[in-house]
């Protein structure tokens, strides 16, 4: 089983996108448009205070006719944010967004923030776990 920590490293860039509590929502969904991401981490210098997302945009924002650029991002952003630790597996991070319905997982190691996960690295981590047991035991079968 693959770990958190695995993950992070294999992935092309481990950067940490974040923005500030008090930005406008208009900065944050500009700032995930060039990007092209899903989510920003909501920080207070080196202290995560909240992770908010195009989800968070469209149920916050959209859908209650608010305006993008007099909506500050601390009054749509998600403020009890799960987060894992490196040693944690894919299945199990997985098996906690699932059950929170979140898509964005932030990894923490001593207080520092050391990568977000998405819902699809986790889906890629395990389904290629569970190709490598598939060919074991196929091979198993066929004697090889």
């Amino acid at each position: 089983m693959n770990t958190l920590r695995t993950i992070l490293k294999n992935k092309p860039s481990t950067e940490v996108w974040s923005i500030e509590p008090g930005a406008s929502v208009l900065d944050a969904v500009k700032r995930m448009a060039e990007l092209g991401i899903g989510a920003l981490l909501v920080m207070e210098g080196e202290r995560l205070v909240g992770i908010v997302s195009e989800r968070d945009y469209a149920r916050k924002v959209i859908l209650k006719g608010r305006r993008s650029e007099a909506t500050l991002v601390e009054e749509i952003m998600t403020s009890e944010v799960l987060t894992a630790t490196p040693g944690m597996t894919a299945q199990h991070c997985l098996g906690m967004m699932t059950e929170g319905h979140f898509r964005h997982l932030p990894v923490i190691e001593d207080d520092r923030i050391m990568g977000v996960v998405s819902i699809g690295d986790l889906v890629k981590c395990v389904i290629a776990d569970q190709q490598v047991v598939i060919e074991e035991l196929e091979r198993y079968v066929t004697g090889g």
